[in-house]
């Protein structure tokens, strides 16, 4: 039993118990959210939402709010001296997946 779920403009497929890093929710550590959930299987039977399920729930716990690792965005233009330099930590919050109903 699998779902596709809807979480900050990206899908993924998840199972019960599995723990996946989406983006940043504003939900504390320990919560319950609830997720949306785009495309259900069980057993070989698939349900498809249009474009997401009313009747089919995805209920994770927020295990951890965190941030990753550092990128570096460098900009310049040649021959003007022209240099920017940036660090960007990308923020996500980490949760496990409880039930699909």
């Amino acid at each position: 039993m699998y779902a596709v779920i809807l979480s900050g403009g990206k899908q993924y497929k998840v199972s019960e118990g599995q723990t996946i890093d989406v983006e940043k929710l504003s939900a504390n550590v320990g919560d319950k959210v609830n997720l949306d959930v785009l495309l259900y299987n069980a057993d070989g039977k698939i349900k498809m939402g249009k474009p997401i399920l009313k009747d089919v729930v995805c209920e994770a716990e927020v295990i951890a709010q965190g941030k990753d690792s550092k990128i570096v965005v460098f900009k310049y233009k040649p021959k003007k001296n022209e240099r920017k330099k940036q660090g960007h930590r990308q923020p996500f919050t980490r949760v496990k997946i409880l039930s699909i109903k």
